[in-house]
């Protein structure tokens, strides 16, 4: 039998900690022969491309790094459905790359206009209502039918106060995901940043009450980032313009024994530091990581 010991190294080696790569850092990352990081998540609509250099560049990106594929656009709420192209072009580049894992958002996108599709260009919030969940899960549903395999759904920042909606967000995503069988992806800086700007002077105890009200076994991945700072009282946007917050990393230790053997992801979209400096935000989540499961053997 393994020992208490073994088992939870095992967990700390099978635990992937990994960044967003952005095209800032696409040469360096190629370039690397010894890697800090244990996989790289792309997002999805960056190559959609048939020609040109970008399907090269994903096979010589795909031989050296496991890769995970992140939509920024698929809309999952929507209540027009996903587009029909958008999701082939979606389905296509999974295909190719065979990712670890595939995520999008709990979010509306899509809508028409003159009958054709329109896509809004941003992530818009749903009401957490019994509509808003039969929606999302027909879609969740039509994705992963068409994929033949799990989709991860994150939770947004949405800049809508929701006390008055029917089901609480991390109620909602709970059930969507009991209903589909998809995986949950939970973005800690967007549960703080909702926090701090609808629960100032509770974000903490919030933030930790919205992840306990999620099913530990549906949670696959992690994602960490910061924010900039801003004026009291004035909105927090989620820009991922900083280093992972404090309290993000305060958050990120409660998380890890709230959801063992989560995938965890260091976001920086904005102000993007060195190639070496954000593979150091990756080597901090592993040290805490690796330190919080050793606490738990003592």
């Amino acid at each position: 039998m393994m020992s208490a010991i073994s088992q939870h190294y095992e967990r700390v080696e099978n635990t992937r900690v990994g960044v967003g790569l952005r095209h800032e850092h696409y040469a360096e990352a190629l370039a690397q022969t010894s890697h800090s990081v244990d996989f790289l998540e792309i997002h999805a609509e960056n190559f959609f491309a048939e020609g040109g250099v970008i399907p090269a560049f994903l096979d010589a990106l795909a031989e050296q790094y496991p890769l995970s594929i992140h939509g920024t656009a698929m809309g999952l709420g929507s209540a027009n459905g996903i587009d029909t192209g958008y999701l082939k072009r979606f389905c296509a580049l999974v295909n190719r790359v065979d990712p670890i894992l595939v995520s999008d958002h709990a979010c509306f996108t899509w809508g028409h206009t003159a009958n054709q599709p329109l896509h809004a260009g941003d992530l818009l919030p749903l009401t957490y209502d019994q509509a808003s969940l039969d929606i999302l899960v027909n879609n969740i549903d039509r994705v992963q039918q068409a994929l033949g395999r799990q989709l991860l759904i994150e939770n947004i920042v949405s800049y809508v106060n929701h006390r008055s909606d029917p089901i609480q967000e991390a109620e909602f995503l709970a059930q969507a995901a009991t209903l589909t069988g998809c995986g949950l992806l939970v973005d800690l800086n967007n549960v703080l940043v909702n926090g701090q700007n609808f629960y100032p002077g509770n974000t903490a105890q919030y933030a930790l009450n919205w992840l306990k009200t999620l099913p530990a076994k549906a949670v696959r991945e992690i994602h960490l980032a910061g924010s900039s700072a801003v004026a009291p009282g004035e909105l927090v946007i989620d820009d991922h313009a900083q280093p992972v917050s404090h309290a993000c990393w305060a958050l990120f230790q409660q998380a890890i024994h709230l959801f063992p053997g989560a995938t965890t992801l260091i976001e920086w979209d904005n102000q993007l530091p060195t190639w070496t400096r954000l593979q150091e935000e990756a080597g901090t989540a592993r040290f805490i990581l690796a330190q919080t499961l050793i606490e738990e053997m003592s």
